[in-house]
């Protein structure tokens, strides 16, 4: 689900802006890569449920603050020598972060916790 938003949303961002970039984020890139991030969350928020009383609201927090802290990092992106492309370059990946951050620090919790996801896909 969030790689077809990220996909929907890369497509959208690239007709708006006429971005044309595609060697780092492109179809395949997303689709792995965000299967793969998301995956290393689900884990790593299991591992904090275990080994920490409160393992939820800190993996919550501190996934939370690690989104923040990659789309600060992110304006200082430089992709092309070309300032436009720079510009699209850090609104597209800024919104791929925001997409895969908002999963991993809400998603991936909310998840855990439901019944029809355990029944269903599980």
């Amino acid at each position: 689900m969030v790689s077809l938003l990220c996909l929907f949303y890369d497509q959208i961002y690239r007709h708006m802006t006429d971005f044309s970039l595609s060697q780092i984020i492109n179809v395949s890139t997303i689709i792995f890569l965000t299967n793969l991030l998301l995956l290393v969350c689900g884990i790593l928020y299991y591992v904090f449920r275990k080994s920490f009383p409160a393992g939820e609201v800190v993996y919550i927090l501190l996934f939370g603050l690690l989104t923040v802290f990659c789309i600060w990092k992110a304006g200082s992106v430089e992709r092309s020598n070309v300032h436009e492309q720079i510009v699209q370059f850090r609104g597209l990946l800024r919104g791929m972060i925001i997409i895969i951050g908002i999963a991993a620090s809400f998603i991936v919790p909310f998840l855990y916790h439901s019944k029809g996801f355990e029944k269903h896909v599980i």
